[in-house]
């Protein structure tokens, strides 16, 4: 196989054999109501054969989504559900995994996946910025803070601190060793990224360390401590987003996502709901606009080909 079929079948294996775990810790099930008459589409396609894995979500309604296939971006309107590549890949081995639009919306923040590239991408023009090698194994997602993008690696123990200069211009990337409580395991560990309430830290979850844990780390030193979850476990985290205190984690192949609702440190949670669809095919990043959460099915059930089909969903925000 080629590195980036090889990683991704490892993924599909491992979040195959964890993927009912920690679904009776929570309170309740949410099953997402049924769309009102005149709303935007709470269901649109994405092109065949693109293989989805993030989205990000501007000021402005229209979603990002990379390919895996060769790293092109996609954006589709909110408000119909067409749309459109905008940015060419640099190809198969070179895919885009997880990514962010920054608060302007000028530029684009991307994982490259097992290619241990991070990529930026000018959102008007379309065009590839600057290609960074990490020298990393797989760069899986990304969130932004104030005065740097943040990725993860999910066969390091490491994160990349790619800083941002005043008018966010990426400038260098230093790595950042992860230590505490963190644990590596031989397979995915790292996965989605977030910023606690209170912006002082980072949610990092951790796939692999008691069967799956959200890992508070101090981005100053890389310390990571565990959050306390209070029981729960999400060996199949990927995806994160805080809404104010509440902490959307999708669970992707268990087809669900959990909700917990955090104290302002990042350091306690408490699961409050877990949000399931019949759309959902195994969904792995979450976005948000208005009352309503968008997430592209990445159908890491199925070998991909050029005909498989790909959608996104939205459900309502808790």
């Amino acid at each position: 196989m080629a590195p980036t079929d090889r990683s991704f079948a490892r993924r599909r294996l491992l979040t195959t054999t964890a993927a009912l775990t920690g679904a009776a810790l929570l309170g309740g099930t949410a099953h997402a109501a049924e769309k009102p008459k005149g709303a935007w589409p709470d269901r649109f396609p994405l092109p065949d054969g693109f293989q989805p894995e993030g989205i990000a979500i501007g000021t402005k309604p229209f979603a990002y989504f990379g390919s895996l296939a060769d790293g092109d971006i996609y954006r589709a309107s909110l408000a119909t559900g067409r749309g459109s590549v905008i940015s060419k890949g640099l190809g198969a081995g070179h895919p885009t995994v997880g990514l962010k639009i920054d608060g302007h919306g000028r530029r684009l923040f991307l994982a490259g996946g097992d290619s241990g590239e991070i990529r930026t991408v000018h959102v008007r023009s379309g065009e590839i910025e600057k290609v960074y090698a990490t020298g990393g194994t797989f760069v899986n997602d990304v969130i932004l803070t104030p005065g740097a993008a943040w990725f993860t690696d999910s066969f390091k123990p490491q994160l990349y601190r790619l800083s941002l200069g005043k008018h966010g211009e990426p400038q260098g990337v230093e790595t950042v060793p992860l230590t505490g409580d963190w644990v590596q395991g031989d397979d995915f560990t790292a996965n989605g990224i977030e910023r606690t309430p209170d912006g002082r830290a980072l949610l990092v979850v951790n796939a692999f360390a008691d069967g799956g844990t959200l890992e508070r780390v101090d981005p100053r030193t890389g310390v990571a401590r565990a959050v306390d979850l209070g029981g729960s476990k999400i060996p199949n985290g990927d995806g994160l987003l805080l809404l104010g205190r509440t902490l959307y984690v999708v669970q992707q192949r268990q087809n669900a996502i959990d909700v917990f609702r955090l104290n302002a440190a990042g350091t306690k949670g408490t699961a409050i709901v877990r949000i399931t669809d019949s759309r959902f095919r195994i969904p792995t990043t979450v976005a948000a606009w208005g009352e309503k959460l968008y997430l592209p099915n990445a159908r890491f059930d199925v070998e991909p080909t050029p005909d498989t089909d790909y959608d996104v969903v939205a459900v309502p925000q808790v």
